[in-house]
């Protein structure tokens, strides 16, 4: 999930996508929504991404944005990184996640962080 600091937690979407005028990269539907404030991105388990529609198209912003949401999409095609509503899992270790915090190295972090190994990208 591509986020700015110090902002609002956002539930994961769940199930299969709908038919999309746009996408990412072939076979990646793109949705342009509204979406949590900060919240710009989002990479989903049903390999579509949601991008705020705050971000211009054909922007520089929306191009790095989606490709840090493509990697996202790219690490849970390798089985790398997984998450629901109340975890995420990277590389086999789970991650408790509250309130837009997640439980890391014993501290609770805001999501987002480039703090975690699945954001440094």
């Amino acid at each position: 999930m591509f986020k700015l600091p110090n902002q609002k937690y956002s539930k994961i979407t769940k199930g299969r996508f709908f038919n999309s005028k746009e996408e990412a990269a072939p076979g990646t539907p793109l949705f342009r929504k509204d979406l949590d404030k900060g919240i710009q991105g989002e990479a989903n388990d049903d390999g579509s991404i949601f991008l705020s529609n705050s971000i211009e198209p054909g922007s520089k912003e929306e191009e790095e944005i989606l490709t840090h949401e493509m990697k996202h999409l790219t690490d849970m095609k390798l089985g790398r990184l997984k998450y629901t509503d109340d975890d995420i899992t990277w590389d086999g270790e789970k991650h408790v996640r509250s309130q837009g915090y997640i439980l890391y190295n014993g501290e609770w972090v805001l999501e987002g962080s480039k703090e975690f190994p699945w954001e440094k990208h």
